[in-house]
């Protein structure tokens, strides 16, 4: 629909564009475009408003009022139109990727959740936008039905890039001829030309002239060794890696080359943790509404570690030495996509039913591949349970820019001395990696001792010992 809009003319040189741009969008009578012209040349003057009509053609000061106001009849300026951007079928919206980060610059298109003529709903999402980091989704502003698809699978887009075109009213839109067909359908002959060309009288043969004898040609250059040819192999494929997977591989060779990473290990018995949470499991799950897991215990025991070890909580930043007052611990968790650590905050200031509730959130969110930039960035100390997948004993990488990380491992009933005893003990082997540039061996077998400490009597946390 067209809109008309009333504009108020506030110098000569609005009034003139007016004059050159305004159409009569509806028949004015001559009484009333007079009256108007009389109103403008009492406010404008004679002459300001004859040099007006000068500059569209008219000797400036040759005319009299007279023309002047014949000339306000014939195109008055009073109304301007104007319509918002829509297509001829109806209102069309693009799906635009989002903001993604200020870490993040680009991303890979993964998938699209929506197909042409499906409906959506707004902030729907219709597609998934895969980074270094994190998945996003690409959601519809509008609601209506999916119009054309834009980008494709695998494309690298920006924020701000269009990937979709929606249809608030669920129209088709038509493509344009010269957009519809593609460009070699355009350079191709018509039958007619085509036949022109086939009746032409072939030109007259030039005489063969004298070949010189060519150089032989060279051999196709061997490739490089930075590029090697596999040989081709049966039952074999080739899939490019994911995003998250490339940053993933940069981020711990980084960290293998950066660090100079030493490893110390010790075993915990685990009687005590597991007997607390056989327990105490029934009624802290009624009372919180979340399962008490080992997870937390060892959150705890990290805490007390870091705040009697600060220099594990630190890293290096150039020649200085940065000492953290806040202790947020990240937790490795493994996803079909890969590896992402989501950070508990201020882990110092939780109990126990506040840590397990944050870890099931974060796991959640780590499996849908919902989480977001800020739940995985400024972490000071990691903690990885390789336990879960029945890991023996390993030595983790350090997740830059901390300078420690704790490896977890499978609990395992083995023979140990009790009071002078050999009894059965679930034992499990704790390795923590640190960066020995900043961390002494010294500072560092302390820091397992404390852990060990905590897990195997979590009364001293009571205590405070």
């Amino acid at each position: 629909m067209w809109a008309v809009s009333r504009r108020r003319v506030s110098s000569s040189s609005v009034l003139g564009q007016s004059f050159r741009n305004a159409r009569p969008s509806r028949c004015y009578s001559s009484s009333s475009n007079e009256a108007y012209a009389k109103t403008l040349v009492s406010r404008k003057g004679t002459s300001q408003v004859a040099g007006i009509v000068g500059s569209l053609g008219f000797p400036v000061g040759s005319r009299p009022l007279r023309d002047v106001i014949s000339f306000v009849q014939r195109y008055p300026p009073i109304f301007v139109h104007t319509r918002s951007f829509s297509a001829d079928s109806g209102e069309l919206v693009d799906a635009v990727v989002p903001f993604m980060g200020e870490s993040i610059t680009d991303g890979t298109l993964a998938s699209f959740l929506k197909h042409p003529g499906d409906r959506v709903e707004v902030d729907e999402p219709i597609a998934q936008i895969e980074t270094d980091k994190v998945t996003i989704d690409v959601s519809s502003p509008e609601a209506g039905v999916i119009e054309q698809l834009v980008a494709k699978v695998g494309d690298t887009v920006e924020p701000g890039t269009k990937i979709a075109v929606i249809s608030k009213s669920g129209g088709v839109t038509h493509v344009a001829p010269s957009e519809d067909k593609p460009i070699k359908e355009a350079s191709e002959p018509s039958p007619a030309k085509a036949k022109k060309v086939e009746t032409k009288k072939p030109k007259a043969e030039t005489p063969p002239s004298k070949e010189k004898p060519t150089a032989p040609s060279l051999p196709p250059p061997k490739p490089s060794a930075k590029e090697p040819q596999l040989p081709p192999k049966e039952r074999e494929r080739r899939v490019p890696m994911t995003r998250l997977r490339k940053r993933v591989a940069t981020r711990l060779k980084d960290s293998q080359n950066t660090f100079a990473m030493l490893t110390t290990f010790n075993e915990v018995d685990m009687t005590s943790l597991m007997k607390l949470r056989s327990d105490y499991k029934d009624a802290f799950f009624e009372k919180h509404g979340v399962k008490l897991g080992l997870m937390s215990g060892f959150v705890k025991a990290a805490v007390s570690a870091l705040q009697n070890q600060p220099i594990v909580n630190a890293v290096i930043d150039g020649d200085d030495i940065i000492y953290r007052d806040y202790i947020d611990i990240s937790i490795a968790v493994g996803t079909p996509k890969g590896l992402v650590v989501p950070v508990i905050r201020n882990a110092d200031r939780m109990n126990f039913a506040e840590i397990e509730k944050g870890i099931n959130i974060l796991a959640k969110k780590a499996n849908d591949g919902s989480l977001s930039i800020d739940e995985m960035a400024g972490g000071s100390f990691t903690i990885s349970n390789g336990g879960v997948y029945g890991s023996l004993l390993s030595t983790p990488i350090i997740n830059p820019p901390q300078s420690a990380i704790l490896g977890m491992h499978s609990i395992v009933s083995r023979p140990m001395v009790v009071s002078g005893e050999v009894v059965p003990r679930p034992m499990m082997y704790i390795a923590l990696t640190y960066d020995h540039r900043l961390i002494d061996g010294r500072e560092a077998v302390f820091f397992l001792r404390r852990i060990k400490d905590v897990v195997e009597d979590p009364r001293r946390l009571l205590l405070d010992l």
